[in-house]
């Protein structure tokens, strides 16, 4: 048995180099920002309670980084990695609550690292790795409210489950899980607590400001949502995508599987027991992943595997609590060689990825089309760029690398001879019609247009 100061040691080592190793290795290798960072950024810049694709929490989180950082890549990979180890705290602390024992609690955390979802795609910042912390955290003060119904921990989780859904609207399947949950147990007289009717209006409160958002702004990025998973009328859709989405996510496990079957001497399951230990579980992991398959199955939608980011973060503990007897502590060392392998190869994985492969977006030269721009600018106007209009990719991406930190919008609504006399404008989008209209400078960089409009 390793000493509890060896376990909390080798916790720290594996949490520095998690956050170390990922936050280096996107800064060295990639040329600029993944789309969704850049996405999140060009939101920053203009910061609304909701916006055409999302809820505003991962724009409000890289727009704090931005007003301490700048334009420094590595800032937004740190930012993505800080939400990732927050996470895998909240599941350490939970599995100790739940064990009562650090080597498991320890393994819960180390087995994530098999799951791409917890290491090869986090620098991209985005909708996804935003949850992270939030569910993590809603999960360990869900139990502990169950275990020791204190009124602080409803609150927290509370705010949790509200910053989870300003994070992303999926997060509502976790929510509806833990809701059930407190049903069943009030229902049952297992938990006779009353504490729970604070989680709605504390949660309400965090999330009013974005309801409100969305009425104004007849519910577009709940819109959006809808349209990304291709609903259409074909009845096999019904049945094929929850089949393919089913066959991916067994696909995605395998190499937690693969570690956790390194920790077993020989498997034995004992007599299925529903204490409160699995009641927790089944409702906060199972159910929002069978909830998932149930809408693609009833509506025939398409569930987007980038999707399901947050919804393994209990499957370590899951797994332990399951196979709890078969574990051999004896075979931790065979557990930590196979962790190191995959630990490794995944970092050495996306580094030659991202050095071999020159078509992808983290390839797209910026900073030196801000530059050009710049230059284009400078020569013909005075005043400073204030705003850029066009797609999150292309103006977000102007909107990130321009000293000036121009504001984003995805359309001007008014004429440009309106707007305050000194704020400079680039319009981006189809050279073939901005060259047409444009009443400024007009230059392209392909594959993309730009009309400057400014005061001489």
């Amino acid at each position: 048995m390793i000493l509890n100061k060896s376990i909390h040691r080798n916790l720290y080592i594996f949490l520095f180099s998690h956050l170390l190793i990922w936050t280096l290795v996107p800064s060295l290798t990639n040329t600029n920002l993944p789309l969704d960072t850049i996405e999140a950024l060009a939101w920053g810049s203009n910061l609304d309670w909701g916006f055409n694709k999302h809820p505003p929490l991962s724009a409000f989180a890289v727009e704090l980084f931005y007003q301490i950082f700048g334009n420094q890549d590595w800032a937004y990979y740190l930012l993505s990695q800080i939400f990732v180890i927050l996470a895998f705290i909240a599941i350490f602390k939970l599995a100790y609550d739940l064990f009562g024992n650090l080597n498991l609690a320890l393994i819960s955390v180390m087995l994530l690292e098999g799951i791409y979802f917890y290491n090869y795609t986090t620098p991209e910042f985005n909708v996804n790795v935003s949850q992270l912390p939030f569910w993590a955290l809603s999960a360990l003060f869900t139990w502990r409210c169950i275990k020791y119904d204190k009124k602080i921990d409803f609150v927290i989780l509370a705010l949790c489950l509200g910053l989870g859904f300003l994070s992303k609207y999926l997060f509502i399947y976790l929510i509806i899980g833990i809701k059930i949950l407190f049903i069943y147990l009030f229902i049952n007289k297992k938990n006779k607590s009353y504490n729970f009717f604070i989680i709605g209006p504390v949660a309400l409160i965090v999330v009013f400001p974005h309801l409100v958002w969305l009425v104004q702004n007849e519910f577009i990025s709940l819109s959006y949502g809808l349209q990304r998973t291709g609903v259409n009328d074909n009845q096999l859709n019904h049945l094929i995508f929850p089949l393919i989405f089913i066959l991916k996510q067994i696909a995605i496990l395998i190499p937690l599987f693969l570690m956790f079957l390194f920790l077993i001497k020989k498997i034995k399951i004992k007599k299925f027991i529903l204490d409160s230990k699995m009641i927790f579980l089944l409702f906060t992991f199972i159910l929002p992943i069978f909830l998932i398959i149930l809408t693609s199955t009833i509506f025939g939608v398409k569930i987007r595997t980038m999707w399901m980011t947050p919804f393994y973060l209990l499957s370590g503990i899951m797994l332990i609590q399951i196979f709890k007897s078969s574990i051999n502590i004896k075979n931790l060392k065979k557990f930590y060689l196979i962790f190191l392998l995959l630990f490794f190869i995944s970092p050495a994985t996306y580094t030659i990825v991202s050095l071999t492969n020159d078509f992808k977006r983290t390839d797209y030269p910026g900073k030196e089309i801000a530059r050009l721009v710049q230059n284009r600018w400078d020569e013909n106007y005075y005043n400073e760029i204030k705003l850029v209009i066009g797609d999150e990719w292309y103006a977000g991406n102007l909107s990130y690398h321009l000293s000036s930190r121009p504001k984003w919008i995805i359309e001007l609504k008014k004429s440009p001879l309106d707007l305050k006399i000194g704020e400079g404008i680039i319009y981006t989008g189809n050279p073939k019609i901005l060259k047409n209209i444009c009443p400024g400078v007009y230059g392209t960089i392909k594959p993309v247009g730009y009309c400057m409009i400014g005061q001489r």
